[in-house]
């Protein structure tokens, strides 16, 4: 058992994937005890505690047992019973971004149905995703709502075909995935990207930079329709405007990238950040170095989250709607409606505040 510890994923996490794996392949079978926390410490270097959550994870998972004084053993698995009016629900990280507001709108409905949700974050990793994939499975989930992860399209989908070869139907939410023919919610996000830097050019702005990830779908589209405004406005693409990475956020990352674009000589008036956590850390770095927005430097995001620090000029994103529609369909779909995959985009609408100035 190797634990990495430069790795992104929690080395409890890494311990608890490892245990599970040793489980499913019956290398500790039903009533086999597990090795305790003082002989896995010295294993692995791990912390008491550190082992400690890995287990107690997988003894609320009805995995293991603790017996007093004679150690922890692996359980006999007991089927889970079906028909469950549980749906799961994965998503990157319900504390931030737009996670909460799309878990509400999909609860609301799901209350509506007389259902629950599971809700599991994947930290946009698809190791956590994938285990996450497995318990519910495990746990017979009527259905399951998912946004991809910040990974390739071939890793996200091994999780679509998990759920598929289990009869689980799935529906994808936000994010797309290439190729699939899937049950789909989005938002027009090609539309709004081009609305928001015609926004910009409309006040004068023509040396518009732009920052995001090339890895998520959402953004790809926003990149499209920020060149797409480009070309219809006359205004010559300039790829030392595109400030793009192919990985997940990083406020590090982002922290860089807005170093480089406010100390460049490159004239840049506006910056379009592809969603409103990067406007965030584009307003920290410009309070640091003393750049004032708008009067230096023009921002605006995308999303519209609830900001109280900042007054940021945006596109609002239907989020809470999106998790209603995503579980109104994933509904019809366990109630046996087998007609051809939906693709439902719903609309979004800029946000005007004070980011931006008129030149």
């Amino acid at each position: 058992m190797i634990i990495d510890k430069n790795s992104p994923i929690p080395q409890y996490f890494q311990l608890q994937t490892w245990l599970l794996e040793q489980i499913e392949q019956g290398v500790f079978k039903p009533g086999d005890r597990i090795p305790t926390e003082a002989e896995f410490s010295k294993i692995t270097g791990l912390a008491r505690a550190t082992i400690h959550q890995a287990i107690q994870n997988l003894v609320n998972m009805g995995l293991l047992v603790r017996k007093r004084r004679l150690g922890t053993f692996v359980l006999e698995k007991v089927a889970a019973p079906s028909n469950h009016k549980i749906v799961g629900l994965l998503i990157p990280d319900i504390r931030r971004g737009y996670a909460p507001v799309l878990a509400r709108g999909v609860q609301d409905e799901a209350a509506k149905n007389n259902h629950s949700v599971i809700l599991c974050d994947t930290d946009d990793l698809f190791v956590r995703a994938d285990f996450h994939a497995d318990r519910m499975i495990e746990n017979s989930v009527s259905g399951v709502i998912f946004v991809p992860t910040a990974v390739s399209n071939m890793q996200n989908k091994k999780i679509l075909d998990k759920f598929k070869q289990n009869d689980i139907p799935i529906v994808l939410v936000d994010r797309t995935l290439t190729y699939e023919n899937i049950d789909q919610v989005t938002a027009d996000n090609i539309k709004g990207a081009y609305e928001m830097t015609e926004y910009l050019i409309k006040r004068g702005h023509r040396r518009i930079a732009i920052t995001l990830s090339t890895l998520i779908s959402t953004e790809r589209d926003r990149l499209e329709g920020y060149k797409k405004a480009l070309d219809v406005y006359d205004i010559p693409f300039d790829e030392k405007l595109i400030f793009a990475h192919s990985g997940p956020f990083s406020e590090g990352r982002y922290i860089k990238i807005a170093e480089r674009i406010y100390k460049s000589d490159l004239d840049i008036t506006a910056v379009f950040t592809g969603h409103d956590r990067i406007a965030l850390v584009f307003f920290a770095v410009a309070k640091k170095i003393g750049i004032s927005i708008p009067d230096d430097i023009s921002i605006i995001g995308y999303d519209d989250l609830d900001f109280t620090m900042i007054s940021l000029t945006t596109m609002h994103q239907p989020i809470y709607e999106m998790g209603q529609e995503s579980m109104k369909l994933i509904m019809s779909r366990i109630k046996g409606d087998l007609s051809e995959p939906q693709r439902i985009i719903l609309e979004s609408y800029l946000v005007e505040r004070v980011s931006v100035k008129q030149i």
